[in-house]
Order: C-alpha cells, then structure tokens, then sequence
C-alpha cells in the first residue's frame, strides 16, 4: 500500500509524471519464465492508453531476460508505450532511479506499482520518495488524484513522443563526433516567444504545477489566475516554445512579470527540465532583460528558495543579477541592464511580439 507520507507528497506536487510497472502478475497474468505471460490483466490495456492520453509517462521495471520479455510485450500492442525500459535481473529500486535519470524527471514524480510485498517493500525502503502501489489496487488507479491532471492539453497527449524524441536527441548527441555546439548547431532550434494567449493557459498552469527544480518561485498557478494575469494591463505572461529538427517540444518556457511603469519585477520563470541540456535555459530570461531595456525600465526579480530549484537561483546570477535584499524566505536580485548576454549562436530566437529589439 501507499504510504500517507508519499500520498501526501504526490498530491502536493500535483500529479505523477511516471508510471513504472512489473509485468509478472501486474501488467499481465502469471509469470512469463513459466509460461504465463499470454494474455493482459484485464484492465491493463485501458489504464495504460488512458495514462498516455492524460500525459503521464511509463516504463517497465521487470526481473526478467529482456531478449525473451520485449517480444512479449511488442505481441501484445503495448511496447510502444514505455520508455527506457529496464527488463533485466537487478534490484527494482536501482532500474527506477535509471528510468528517472534518463527521463529527466525526479523520484518523487514516479510512481511504480507491482503485486508483490517485497518488491514494494525493497523500493520503499530504498527510494522513499517513490510512491508505491499495490497491483491490487489497479481497478481504481486512474480516480487517484495524483492520475487525475486538472487539464488534457495537446500536448500532454504529445508526452510520449516528445521524450522518446528526446532519447532520439541524447542518442544522436552521445554517437556524435564533435564538440557541444557544433552538435546544438545542427538541431536547427527555434524558440519562440511571446505574451500568452488564452489557448496557451492550459499548458502554462500545468507547468506550474508539473515543474519543480527549474521554477524560481516554486507555486503553482490556477488556470482563473493566469486568465487574470494575462488580462491584466499591470502584468507580462510569457511563454516560450521550442522545436527543432527532431520536432516540437511544446511549450517550454513561462514567466510573470510585474509591469510597473518605472520598475518591472519578474515574479515568475520556469524552463522545462526536459530542454535543459540544449543550452536554451538562459534564452528567455535574455528576452525579459532586453525588452525591459527597450521600455527603459529597471528590472527586479524575486527568487523563492526551495530543496528543489537552486539551479534557477544559479542562472539569475549567470545572467547578471545581483542580490540586492532578503525577507519572509525570498531573495530580491536586480540586473544593472550594462550587460546583456547575447543569445546563443545555434538558436534562432523569434520575437512574436516584435517589441524586445
């Protein structure tokens, strides 16, 4: 069973971004080495395609030879739908934390569900952020309210393809014989930014609430809040979007900015974790810094400390701003606009709202 501590997590984070499963006696009836393996718990295939239309990703974490598994599993219809799969005779816990490296994600957004005690037990005890799940419990997993995502956006049915496109990225970044750049360079990125739109509201709440370590304020938004904000004649919403050669990422970027008419303070900016090792993390927050400079206004921003987001913390201060004030759990960091990074070289930048230049 799951424990009140981990329920708890899961919920306050918002939703789960991972479902990792066992196969034997899980995902399908009886064990593959004898004999079993022919048919899906009944169910399964409904909660798996569901998972994937609501945007949650799935792997497979198995103690089973992966020459004779995969074919299983690619027999059955449904081995497409899982990622970074680790079919193979270590422990569970250790083939999670692989899943969740490769996918980018953290532990505490992973659930991993299996039939048998120990197993659950081991991951428990080892992973504690992991939330567990009894199989048992399969019949009314997809009314848990960390399954259950306020909004089905495009892209979140998009999920799946996006990152098995990002493990197409790393795979052709790691065979490649060149140094960092020229790689980037040849990914053909365009990023795009500008104010939200009402259709854009969906996804940036969503971002709000599915990312954790690259936000620098660490709260959520509800979708009647950014409708608001983005009405608002005394605030900035942006968002950023990214595609390149390998397809688009989506919606990748968002940030709040209060517009006063001698002072903006950037209240809000979150990157996706699934673009950081494209080197884009600093683009927008580029952007704020010249529009402001175009409306010749000081720029302010407030970072919110978490266990999570020091790495946000890290990019301001990358980006030039200093800290000029501390209270109530918050750091208040000032640019002096004298110097503006400029973007990088193998990235096509597209102000959609032509005002930054």
């Amino acid at each position: 069973m799951i424990s009140n501590a981990t329920a708890s997590r899961a919920r306050h984070l918002g939703r789960a971004k991972c479902v990792v499963w066992d196969l034997d006696e899980t995902l399908w009836r009886g064990t593959l080495l004898e004999g079993g393996g022919g048919e899906l718990v009944p169910g399964v295939e409904r909660i798996i395609r569901e998972l994937d239309q609501r945007g949650i990703l799935q792997s497979v974490a198995s103690k089973n030879d992966h020459d004779t598994t995969w074919p299983r599993l690619e027999a059955l219809g449904i081995a497409d739908f899982f990622l970074h799969p680790q079919i193979r005779w270590e422990n569970k816990a250790a083939s999670i934390k692989s899943i969740a490296g490769h996918l980018g994600i953290g532990l505490d957004a992973v659930v991993f569900i299996d039939d048998q005690p120990v197993e659950r037990d081991e991951v428990a005890f080892l992973l504690p952020e992991v939330c567990v799940i009894d199989a048992a419990e399969l019949p009314t997993l997809l009314e848990r309210p960390e399954f259950t995502p306020e909004f089905i956006t495009n892209e979140s049915r998009q999920r799946r393809s996006m990152y098995r496109a990002d493990l197409e990225r790393k795979a052709a970044e790691d065979s490649f014989e060149g140094t960092r750049d020229v790689f980037l360079a040849k990914l053909n990125m365009r990023m795009q930014i500008r104010r939200a739109r009402q259709d854009d509201l969906q996804r940036a709440c969503e971002l709000t609430i599915r990312t954790n370590q690259l936000n620098t304020s660490g709260r959520t938004y509800s979708y009647f809040e950014l409708t608001e904000l983005a009405c608002s004649p005394d605030h900035l919403l942006l968002v950023a979007k990214l595609e390149d050669r390998y397809g688009s990422s989506g919606t990748i970027g968002l940030s709040l900015i209060d517009t006063a008419e001698r002072e903006w303070i950037i209240r809000l900016l979150i990157m996706s974790c699934r673009v950081l090792t494209r080197g884009v993390g600093t683009v927008l927050l580029g952007y704020i810094l010249r529009r402001a400079r175009y409306n010749e206004v000081r720029l302010r921003a407030i970072f919110v400390p978490t266990d999570r987001n020091r790495q946000m913390f890290v990019t301001y201060k990358f980006a030039g701003f200093r800290q000029v004030g501390a209270q109530e759990g918050s750091i208040l960091l000032e640019h002096d606009m004298a110097r503006i990074a400029a973007d990088p070289a193998y990235i096509q930048v597209v102000d959609e709202d032509a005002v930054s230049a």
